[in-house]
C-alpha cells in the first residue's frame, strides 16, 4: 500500500468515526432539549400559564397559544443543556466500553475523537443565535400583542346595561365599586367608579364614556370628586382622560420582555436613541451582551465536557447525567448571581453577561489541556 491510498484508507476510516460519534450525540441531544424543555415548561411555564389565568383573567386557550409563543425562547436556553448532555453521555459511554481507549491505542487522539462534537457545538450555537434574532423577537411581539388583547376583552359588558363591577380589597373589604349605564362597540358608557382604596377619603368619578386596558380603566372627558368622612367635597378635578387602576397593573410585566421583542442591531440602536434611565439602560446592556454570550455558552459547555466524559479505568459506571446536571446548575447560578449584580450595578453589563463563560472557559480550558496532554 502506497502512501496515498493509505492516506485515503485513513481519511475513510475518520469520516466513518465522525459519522458514528456524531450520530450518538445528536440522538442524545434530540432527546436533552425535549426533557430540558419539558422540565422548564412543567415548572416555570405553567405556572406563568395559572398566574395569566387566575390573576390576569386571560382565558385558558389564550393563555396556553401565549406559552407557545414563547417556546422559540426556551430552546434557545436548552439548546446549550442538550449539547452538553449528549456531550458528556456520549463519550463516557465511549470511554466505559473501552472504545476511547481503543482509538487512542489507534493513533486516533482526544482532539481528533472531539473535532465532529465541537463542530456540531458551533453548528448549534450559530443555530441558537439565529432563533434568537429572528424567530425570538416575533413570537415574543405576537404573544405581547395577543396578551394585551386579551386583556382588552376583560371585563368589558358587552351589550349590558346598568352592569356593575366589585373590586375587593384584603378582607373581602370594598375597595372600587364600578357602574356603567351600557356598553356599545367595547366602548363603556355613562360610567361611575366609587374609590374607598384611600383611608379617610372617598373618591367619586363620573364620565361620559371609557375602555379597558391592562393599566385599568381608561375615561374621557371625567370629572372627579374628593369626599371627606364626615360627607363634605374637599375637591372636585376635571379630566379630559383618567386611568383608574384595578387589580394588577401590567404596564412592566409587559415591557419586560421588550430586549427579547428586538434583535441584536436593533436593541443596541434603541440603547444609544432612547432616553432611558440608567437602570433600565444597564438592564438591556446586560441583554444586548448575553444574546452573544449565551449562544457561546454552547461550545464552552463541550471544552468542559469532554474531559469531564473521559472516566478513568476505575470506574464502571455511567457518570455522564450526573455531571451534566451540575454543571448545568452550577452554570445557572453563577450566570444567575452575575446578572443580579449587574442590574444592581456591582458588576459592569459585559462581565455580567460573560462572566459565566469565562469561568467556565478557563476551567474547560485547564482540564482539557490535562486530559488531552498528559497521560492517564
Amino acid at each position: 500500500m502506497n502512501i496515498a491510498e493509505y492516506a485515503k484508507d485513513k481519511y475513510n476510516n475518520t469520516k466513518i468515526l465522525d459519522k458514528y460519534i456524531l450520530k450518538q450525540v445528536i440522538e442524545i441531544f434530540i432527546m436533552g432539549v425535549f426533557v430540558f424543555t419539558t422540565i422548564i415548561f412543567a415548572s416555570d411555564t405553567f405556572i406563568t400559564l395559572i398566574k395569566q389565568i387566575s390573576q390576569y383573567g386571560i382565558p385558558f386557550k389564550v393563555a396556553f397559544i401565549i406559552i407557545l409563543l414563547n417556546l422559540p425562547s426556551v430552546i434557545v436556553m436548552t439548546i446549550p443543556m442538550g449539547v452538553l448532555l449528549s456531550t458528556v453521555m456520549t463519550l463516557n459511554k465511549l470511554s466505559l466500553s473501552s472504545e476511547i481507549t481503543v482509538m487512542r491505542a489507534c493513533g486516533i487522539g482526544l482532539n481528533r475523537i472531539a473535532k465532529p462534537i465541537f463542530i456540531f457545538a458551533i453548528v448549534m450555537a450559530i443555530s441558537s443565535f439565529v432563533i434568537n434574532e429572528s424567530v425570538v423577537p416575533v413570537m415574543t411581539r405576537q404573544a405581547k400583542d395577543l396578551a394585551l388583547w386579551a386583556l382588552g376583552q376583560k371585563n368589558i359588558p358587552e351589550g349590558k346595561e346598568n352592569f356593575v363591577f366589585k373590586e375587593l380589597g384584603d378582607g373581602g373589604v370594598l375597595k372600587r365599586l364600578f357602574y356603567v349605564g351600557y356598553c356599545k362597540n367595547k366602548t363603556l358608557y355613562n360610567v361611575t367608579v366609587l374609590d374607598n382604596s384611600k383611608d379617610g377619603t372617598i373618591q367619586v368619578l363620573q364620565a361620559r364614556e371609557g375602555k379597558t386596558s391592562p393599566k385599568g380603566w381608561e375615561f374621557e372627558k371625567a370629572v372627579a370628586y374628593t369626599i371627606g368622612n364626615q360627607g363634605q367635597v374637599l375637591n372636585t378635578t376635571l379630566f379630559d382622560t383618567s386611568t383608574v387602576k384595578f387589580g394588577l397593573d401590567l404596564s412592566k410585566e409587559m415591557n419586560s420582555n421588550l430586549a427579547r421583542e428586538m434583535n441584536f442591531t436593533k436593541l443596541l440602536k434603541f440603547l444609544k436613541n432612547s432616553k432611558i434611565s440608567t437602570e433600565d439602560k444597564r438592564w438591556y446592556t446586560i441583554e444586548l451582551f448575553d444574546k452573544i454570550a449565551l449562544p457561546i455558552t454552547t461550545i464552552v459547555f463541550v471544552l468542559l465536557g469532554v474531559p469531564l466524559a473521559i472516566t478513568p479505568p476505575r470506574v464502571r459506571y455511567n457518570r455522564g447525567f450526573l455531571f451534566s446536571i451540575l454543571i448545568i446548575f452550577a452554570y445557572y447560578v453563577v450566570r444567575a448571581l452575575s446578572i443580579s449584580f449587574g442590574e444592581t450595578g456591582s458588576l459592569a453589563p459585559f462581565w455580567a453577561a460573560w462572566l459565566p463563560n469565562i469561568a467556565l472557559t478557563i476551567w474547560g480550558t485547564l482540564l482539557y489541556y490535562k486530559k488531552v496532554y498528559t497521560i492517564s
